[in-house]
């Protein structure tokens, strides 16, 4: 099964990180999150990655092009690159990784229609190329497999922003609540998606827009409830928050045993 990364945003809320790199490859503990989100999929059996590149794409293809060398001693006889010879292994070795230049200002849509031809007619997960969360793989697709929709979102209760004073019916404080969960539900990606899906994308379509409300209206996507960690990159501080996760040795999404 292969998973889908979008990856090829502008990242303007992160303009500090992003003005000479694609957000995705924003570093938390000295690795782009997106590898971060690769390790935790790749942790749960899915090693097949195609990224949509887009802003910068050239970063992210350089990264992966010369992981080998980024991440081992290699013997090399210059002016013969065939001869480079690699020395020890790493983890990621079972890796097979797709980088698709989607297009600077495609939208999510359009780049998953752009990429059709690499998930080959089979189901396939989807995700936003910024947001980490300890996802159940094998939950999420249990839970696919068993209603035989097309799509299936994942969606979660993100905390608040703000802390919530809660006040009585005398106007006297009662208590104070540090940046509690809200009641609502809201799409955090990790989708699973069917082939027919396809038929509601073109290289113009916002995901989020009409492709999902056209999906829901024919009752053909279900949400998966996840109650766990998850946290965007979207701003500065919130690639802080993962850093300090990160460095505390506390970082929740952390399912392999090696860094």
């Amino acid at each position: 099964m292969k998973a889908v990364l979008l990856a090829g945003g502008l990242g303007t809320r992160m303009r500090e990180e992003t003005e000479f790199r694609p957000k995705p490859m924003v570093e938390v503990g000295g690795r782009p999150v997106l590898w971060h989100i690769m390790k935790v999929l790749g942790a749960q059996g899915i090693t097949d990655f195609v990224i949509c590149a887009g802003y910068k794409s050239e970063y992210i293809k350089n990264y992966f092009y010369n992981y080998g060398a980024s991440n081992l001693d290699f013997t090399v006889r210059l002016g013969d690159q065939s001869s480079t010879v690699f020395h020890g292994s790493h983890d990621e070795f079972d890796w097979t990784v797709t980088v698709a230049d989607t297009g600077d200002s495609t939208m999510t849509g359009g780049r998953i229609k752009m990429i059709e031809k690499y998930v080959q007619g089979e189901k396939f997960l989807a995700t936003y190329g910024d947001g980490i969360a300890d996802i159940d793989i094998k939950g999420l697709l249990e839970f696919h497999d068993s209603h035989g929709k097309t799509a299936t979102m994942t969606v979660t209760q993100p905390t608040s922003r703000f802390g919530v004073v809660e006040i009585d019916d005398s106007g006297i404080v009662s208590q104070f609540r540090e940046k509690p969960k809200v009641n609502d539900w809201i799409n955090m990606g990790y989708f699973v998606f069917q082939p027919a899906v396809f038929d509601h994308l073109n290289i113009n379509s916002v995901l989020e827009e009409e492709p999902l409300k056209a999906l829901a209206r024919n009752q053909q996507l279900a949400a998966h409830k996840h109650t766990g960690f998850w946290q965007p990159m979207d701003t500065y501080r919130e690639s802080l928050l993962l850093n300090d996760l990160w460095d505390s040795g506390s970082a929740p999404w952390k399912n392999w045993k090696n860094q």
